[in-house]
Parts: C-alpha cells; sequence; structure tokens
C-alpha cells in the first residue's frame, strides 16, 4: 500500500492569540491544507508579543469550524502538568466530536511548561518512561471499561472512559533523538520531527531507528504516519524572509542553551542575542516558490508523507493564500499527491 502524501499547517501558538490562530486555521482548510497541528505551551519562548493559548479549548473550537483537515497536537506532554487520564478523556471526546479527525501528538516535553508550575524536571531518561507509561495507559483507557493500573509514574483504579469513538484516536511521538524515534516505530501511529537539522540526522540516525522500532514490532512502514514539520519562510525578498524569522529565533538556540530554561524572559534573552543567520538556520528561506518545492521534495524522497508547514511571519493570512496557490499544488502535481 501506498501511503498517500499530505500537506498541514503548523499554527503558531506561541505567536497569535487563540481567535486568530482559530481564523487562520479555518483559511488553511479553504486554502487546501489536509491537516493543523498546533502546540500546547503554557508559556511561549518570546515574552515580549508571545501567547500560549491552550491547545484543548482551541481544536475543539476548531473542529466545530472546519469539516475536514485533520487536527492536532505538535505536543502536547501528557506526563506531568497533565494527568495522562485526563488526556486520554479530552482527546476521547474530541475523537467523537471530530470522528476521524483528531491526532493526538505526545513528546517529553520542556522545562518551559513544567517548571513555572512547581513541578521537578527529571534527567531524559525518566522524561522518556514517564512519556512511554502514558501512553500504556490512555491506550488501556482507550480500549477498556473498567481500568485499574498501577505503574511507575501514574496509577488508576476503576477508571472509565464513557465516551469513546469507535476508532481510538491515533497518537504519534515527537522525537529528536533515536530512543524516542523507536519508540513511535514500536507503539505509535506516527512519528513527528522537525527540519533544519543536518541530514544525516535524518537519514542515518533518525529514520533507521524509526524502522527498527517498527521491524521488532512486526509492523509495517504504512503503520506509522511520518510527519515533518517544515519550516519555511517565503517573502518577496531574501531580506524580506530573513527578517520574518527573527520571532523564532529560540528554535536556533542549542539543546544546551535551552536546557533548564523556565523563564521566558530569559529565553528571549538569549534568543536576541543570536545573529539573524541562525535565526534563519532552521528554516527555508528563499523569494521563489519553485526553490520551496526542491527543498520541501528532499524531505519527501527521505520517507516524510506528511510535510507540516510552519512559516513564521506575522502575515499567515498571505502564507496561506500563497502557500495554497504557488507551492501545494506544485507539490501534488510532482509527487501525484
Amino acid at each position: 500500500m501506498t501511503v498517500p502524501l499530505r500537506f498541514g499547517y503548523k499554527a503558531s501558538a506561541e505567536q497569535f492569540n487563540p481567535a486568530e490562530l482559530a481564523d487562520f486555521a479555518v483559511l488553511a482548510e479553504e486554502s487546501g491544507f489536509d491537516s493543523v497541528f498546533i502546540s500546547d505551551h503554557f508559556q511561549p519562548w518570546m515574552h515580549e508579543g508571545g501567547h500560549a493559548p491552550a491547545a484543548l479549548p482551541w481544536l475543539g473550537a476548531v473542529g466545530a469550524r472546519t469539516s475536514r483537515v485533520l487536527l492536532g497536537t505538535s505536543v502536547l506532554t501528557p506526563t506531568f502538568r497533565y494527568h495522562p487520564a485526563v488526556v486520554a478523556q479530552a482527546f476521547a471526546t474530541l475523537g467523537v466530536m471530530f470522528p476521524g479527525r483528531i491526532i493526538l501528538g505526545v513528546g517529553t516535553g520542556e522545562a518551559l511548561n513544567e517548571v513555572t508550575l512547581g513541578l521537578d524536571w527529571p534527567e531524559a531518561p525518566e522524561r522518556f518512561q514517564r512519556l512511554k507509561e502514558s501512553i500504556i495507559l490512555m491506550e488501556k483507557l482507550w480500549a477498556g471499561e473498567r481500568v485499574t493500573y498501577e505503574g511507575n509514574f501514574w496509577n488508576v483504579k476503576d477508571a472509565t472512559i464513557y465516551d469513546r469513538p469507535e476508532t481510538p484516536v491515533p497518537i504519534y511521538i515527537g522525537a529528536a533523538g533515536p530512543a524516542a524515534t523507536r519508540l513511535a516505530g514500536r507503539m505509535a501511529n506516527g512519528f513527528i520531527t522537525t527540519s533544519g537539522k543536518d541530514r544525516a540526522l535524518y537519514t542515518e540516525t533518525l529514520l533507521p531507528a524509526l524502522a527498527e522500532g517498527i521491524d521488532k514490532a512486526g509492523r509495517s512502514s504504512d503503520d506509522v504516519d511520518t510527519l515533518m514539520e517544515v519550516k519555511v519562510s517565503l517573502a518577496d525578498t531574501r531580506e524580506q524572509a530573513l527578517e520574518k524569522t527573527r520571532f523564532w529565533a529560540p528554535l536556533a538556540l542549542s539543546p544546551e542553551e535551552k536546557m533548564g530554561v523556565h523563564d521566558p524572559i530569559e529565553m528571549q534573552r538569549r534568543a536576541d542575542e543570536l545573529p539573524i543567520e541562525r535565526a534563519a538556520s532552521r528554516f527555508i528561506v528563499s523569494t521563489d516558490p519553485e526553490e520551496h518545492v526542491e527543498r520541501i521534495a528532499e524531505y519527501v524522497d527521505m520517507g516524510f508523507r506528511h510535510l507540516v508547514f510552519h512559516d513564521p511571519g506575522f502575515d499567515q493570512a498571505g502564507f496561506l493564500r500563497m502557500y495554497g496557490e504557488e507551492v501545494l499544488p506544485r507539490l501534488r502535481a510532482r509527487f501525484g499527491a
């Protein structure tokens, strides 16, 4: 079976208020995008001009205003400020209301969203184990009538989720390293990662780790969606395309530079010190739609089948119309999508 290509829109929750963002999601559907994904931050990376709408009510509102696009989180962390049973209940409700359109994208989280609430921030191995256990618990709650579960991190007793969709909501795992990527291959419906890093990371580390996890679980590659968040900046001039990326300079900070930072003011201070060339380093920066298609095609050729585009500018409506008219048709013509 050939997995169809899908093209999505990344709703910039850190940059826009929830009402604006909902309007953009509606426009994304009207412009021909196949999916809309939103992050779930308690705090943004940038204090000045930053936003952090809650993903759960936003998904419900946008689901009611759209009819076709897939809607999901990229990503939500069901291991600290959320109990996974609460996440399971919320996404089951969304799945009942919008059948076949909801995706739960999960990850191990960031200190920015948890430490401020007085929660401890453990080392990476514990965060990984917490994520794995939360997925196991959510799937048990979606499958069972009465669930009692005693884990290392979570417990439930005689728990029932009374409103569940006929088909469970698919779970995608966001990963930047091989361990979480193998986990996605073993037990998730999809794998999420982000663009703009060394090609070898994808071709020699992440995708082989995904294949290893799929093989160990006795699954087919068609069982796991491969989602790439592609960072793009298209403008009339290269200078304008570069300048658009400045708000998203925190993306260019290394994991070591961001490690343990829980205050958006401090995150912004570190990001503001970066030169614009480094701020733009994760983005496809170009004035030419054809160049965007060529650069995006590199990810398709690697094996990514779900490309979700993130534009850093403040004119999101202009971006959605331009990409919908100039880029998506070229991609569909090229790949027969």
